[in-house]
């Protein structure tokens, strides 16, 4: 398993008109892992991926991956955004999305060839959405849309992946199914960056975590920094919340 550092962000802060989203963000990513980011509504979970990504200008800071810009590395990185960010009216099917993430290894106008297509197929039967293949995108369930594109993250063969929220909405046997795949990508060296908001599960799913709200709170090792100290001070303005559902010792 790699464990060496695969993306460094230093002094980044993102500002939304004039509003300050991040602050002063420093981390060191290690290959391997499974990090879970964790913070309120509004912390800037989604904004520090859209950042990484190259996809917002950033008011301050520096990302490299891999020592280099996202610019130099974009085969080596996958996005799964929010569900809510995609159009599932577009006439796709299944197996046409899933073959979007062989294009980043493809040249302008060059055909997909039937090695791209045996990674498509292969994505899609871990993934067990193979009898899917020819279904409409609009046309699944929740978790079923959840795993399409986690397949396609899949045959993109990226070394970083970017997951925001991939758990919501979905039914437990498919996040089984994430959580597995995770697990086992971390297993290969690869390195999974996911945007969580059920606490109850973070010990299980993640032996890395980001603890976030505008700025950084702690990130580390989950049983080291996953703590009821920090997690007061990630949701400070919702521990009764958190009292209740028993995060936290409400004492």
């Amino acid at each position: 398993m790699s464990t060496s550092t695969v993306m460094t962000i230093e002094d980044l802060s993102v500002s939304y008109e004039r509003k300050r989203v991040l602050s002063n963000i420093y981390l060191r990513i290690e290959g391997g892992h499974v990090y879970g980011i964790l913070g309120p509504n509004g912390a800037g979970k989604s904004t520090l991926f859209k950042a990484i990504l190259g996809l917002i200008e950033v008011s301050a800071g520096d990302i490299k991956v891999n020592k280099l810009p996202i610019e130099a590395q974009r085969k080596e990185v996958v996005y799964v955004p929010q569900k809510t960010d995609v159009d599932w009216n577009f006439p796709a099917t299944v197996l046409d999305v899933v073959l979007m993430g062989r294009y980043p290894h493809k040249k302008v106008f060059s055909r997909l060839s039937s090695a791209d297509r045996a990674k498509a197929n292969a994505a899609m039967e871990e993934l067990d959405i193979t009898a899917l293949a020819k279904r409409q995108i609009g046309e699944l369930s929740g978790g079923q849309q959840q795993r399409v594109f986690l397949a396609r993250a899949l045959c993109q063969e990226a070394d970083i992946f970017l997951l925001d929220e991939p758990f919501v909405g979905v039914d437990v046997t498919t996040e089984e199914k994430i959580v597995q795949v995770l697990k086992r990508l971390a297993s290969e060296g690869k390195t999974l960056l996911v945007v969580h908001h059920d606490l109850s599960t973070v010990t299980t799913y993640f032996d890395q975590v980001i603890l976030l709200n505008q700025r950084m709170i702690a990130y580390g090792p989950t049983e080291h920094t996953f703590t009821e100290e920090n997690i007061a001070k990630t949701y400070s303005g919702q521990l009764p919340i958190l009292h209740q559902m028993g995060v936290i010792d409400g004492k």
